[in-house]
């Protein structure tokens, strides 16, 4: 089976930074682990940017008439809950 072709991305870090991550014994898979775990997060609306460009808020809009944003009581984090399956 074919292997997947890797590419080398490079990026500029302050000193502090390199010093810290000198001190990792495999930064390329630390660097790899750090970025998968971020982007894991990121939001799927807005990719990041903190801001819903005017089409997107068009489509936010239509999906709020059948949904809801509610606050869990336990961790006070908001998430969408469909209204026809209340």
């Amino acid at each position: 089976m074919p292997t997947k072709k890797q590419e080398i991305i490079t990026f500029k870090v302050d000193e502090g930074l390199a010093r810290t991550l000198e001190r990792i014994p495999n930064r390329s898979e630390f660097i790899r682990t750090a970025l998968l775990a971020y982007l894991s997060g990121i939001c799927p609306l807005c990719n990041g940017t903190g801001v819903l460009s005017p089409h997107l808020k068009l489509h936010w809009k239509e999906f709020l008439k059948d949904h809801e944003i509610k606050e869990c009581k336990e961790c006070h984090a908001l998430f969408p809950v469909c209204s026809a399956k209340a």
